[in-house]
């Protein structure tokens, strides 16, 4: 399978596309100014001890406490503790960290009260992002992960992953850590150090322990709350978890990012650091080169079409997700039902499979496929779904199907859903049902463009249109455009963009700030 991320950088957002063999799977986007994400570790103030729930409310700086149980405190968490009391009263070098005591561990019965005291400072780290009306999730475990390794402070077990079966490549991981482990530091080895040098894994090491000793520098100068630690920037976080041998490029529209992207390849895996790339075409935008546009105008929505002519319902609430499979109006030749509905099922999982991704849903998820009359076809329907998500890095169980077809799924839920409006409201009459004639849509591009440039004196633009009406103004040996930029400025480009609705347009000046020409009868009224 071949992998490709693609990299689309605005000026108040980042997105990024994950490509699996062409076909758009994984998508995030994040504003440039984003904060609260998974990972961070914030010096916090405890705000509410609640008994009854055994846990407490914390005040990270979101506008809603975040929220810590007693079991995310952590078996260290006293040692923890001690540790930051003494930083903060200057008692404690700012590299060192306590020796552990048996006796320090909690108990896993004890009481939240026990432990916590309204306005106590308190180490926490970011394991949900704010969703809906909820605040953060946080744990007192701190971890940092780097691409082979994760470094636990105020722990001494070094656990490898499970996913690497040969136990003598378990035990030359385990023996290698042991040698370069700093004292009082646990370490969680990944599925990709595998066959890693020794030299590989202390490198990172290194790294990940000078990022915790920045982490106490900046606590001791601190008051909560505040943020100790950052988590990678977004398209770095994704690429340290998900990037392989398999993957073929890495594009990147935003020379800044490109080169932070690249030094991490290159730091990672120096001989794969030809694959990222940057894309300077400004004709096309870089999502509608790469058919991703077109892929999320297809995915997205409440209808959801499959190849076979099939296709997916998928309704959310606040507390599950539902999903309903339809035959459609798919035909064919053989009579036999069952085989009929078990191919509309197989076909429908791989999709759903790619859906749960590409959403991001998280929570319950039901599914009701085609009934299954036969236990041997509702096996295979199993097998073939738990085989689909097996590339799914979120936590997930799937159930078997009941012999009414549903299926039931968890998946972990630490960031919102996904959601992208795939409807797309009338450019020209914005709902009023009266707009001009159609016909005449160039004419009255070419008088603002007119406009632009001898009244406003604007010569250098780019005029952004849906690909049908750039397609037109590019028709022939002497286009308009052509017209255009001989008549008025040979500062002008047009360029398509599959995001926008037919008769949608946008000029932007040299500054890649919007000029806004729209008319009074354009405007959207606003609404009571």
């Amino acid at each position: 399978m071949n992998s490709e991320i693609v990299v689309d950088v605005k000026q108040a957002e980042i997105s990024i596309a994950l490509l699996e063999d062409k076909s758009l799977v994984e998508l995030n986007k994040e504003k440039t100014d984003v904060s609260f994400a998974v990972g961070d570790i914030y010096l916090g103030r405890v705000k509410k001890v609640m008994p009854g729930l055994n846990a407490a409310f914390v005040d990270v700086g979101y506008e809603k406490d975040a929220f810590i149980h007693y079991f995310d405190l952590g078996f260290n968490f006293r040692a923890i503790n001690s540790f930051v009391q003494k930083i903060k009263e200057n008692k404690q070098k700012t590299n060192g960290i306590p020796k552990i005591n048996k006796e320090d561990e909690l108990v896993k019965e004890g009481s939240i009260s026990d432990v916590l005291t309204t306005g106590q400072n308190i180490l926490v780290q970011l394991t949900k992002e704010p969703i809906s009306t909820k605040g953060p999730r946080l744990t007192a475990e701190i971890s940092i992960a780097g691409r082979y390794l994760v470094l636990v402070p105020f722990a001494e077990k070094i656990s490898v992953s499970k996913k690497i079966k040969s136990s003598e490549e378990r035990n030359r991981l385990r023996q290698l850590l042991l040698s370069v482990k700093p004292k009082n530091f646990g370490v969680i080895v990944r599925t990709v150090a595998e066959g890693k040098k020794v030299a590989e894994l202390d490198s990172e090491l290194r790294v990940l322990t000078k990022r915790w000793e920045d982490t106490v520098q900046k606590m001791q100068k601190s008051e909560a709350p505040t943020l100790l630690l950052n988590e990678m920037g977004r398209a770095v976080s994704i690429l340290r978890d998900v990037f392989s041998a398999d993957f073929e490029s890495i594009y990147i529209n935003d020379k800044e990012t490109y080169e932070e992207i690249r030094d991490y390849v290159t730091l990672i895996s120096p001989e794969q650091q030809n694959i990222v790339k940057l894309y300077e075409d400004a004709e096309i935008p870089i999502f509608d080169h790469f058919n991703i546009t077109k892929q999320l105008k297809s995915s997205f929505g409440k209808f959801v079409s499959l190849k076979s002519g099939a296709y997916l319902i998928i309704e959310h609430t606040e507390a599950l997700h539902v999903i309903d499979v339809n035959s459609g109006n798919r035909t064919k030749s053989t009579n036999d039902q069952e085989t009929n509905a078990l191919e509309v099922n197989l076909s429908a999982a791989t999709e759903i499979a790619r859906q749960l991704r590409l959403r991001d849903m998280g929570g319950i998820i039901v599914v009701d496929f085609i009934d299954l009359h036969l236990s041997a076809n509702r096996q295979i329907l199993f097998d073939k779904m738990q085989e689909c998500m097996n590339p799914d890095r979120a936590k997930h169980k799937i159930l078997p199907v009941s012999k009414i077809g549903l299926m039931q799924i968890t998946r972990q839920r630490v960031r919102p859903e996904m959601h992208i409006d795939t409807s797309e409201s009338c450019p020209t009459c914005f709902g009023k049902n009266i707009m001009q004639p159609s016909i005449l849509f160039v004419d009255k591009l070419e008088n603002k463009t007119e406009y632009l440039v001898n009244q406003l004196k604007v010569k250098k633009f780019t005029l952004y249109v849906h690909p049908y009406v750039y397609a037109f103004i590019n028709k022939g040996f002497f286009s308009l455009k052509c017209r255009w930029k001989f008549k008025y400025s040979f500062g002008i480009r047009v360029v398509p963009m599959q995001e926008y609705a037919f008769l949608q347009y946008k000029f932007v000046d040299n500054a890649k700030n919007e000029i806004d020409l729209r008319e009074e009868t354009e405007i959207e009224p606003e609404t009571e």
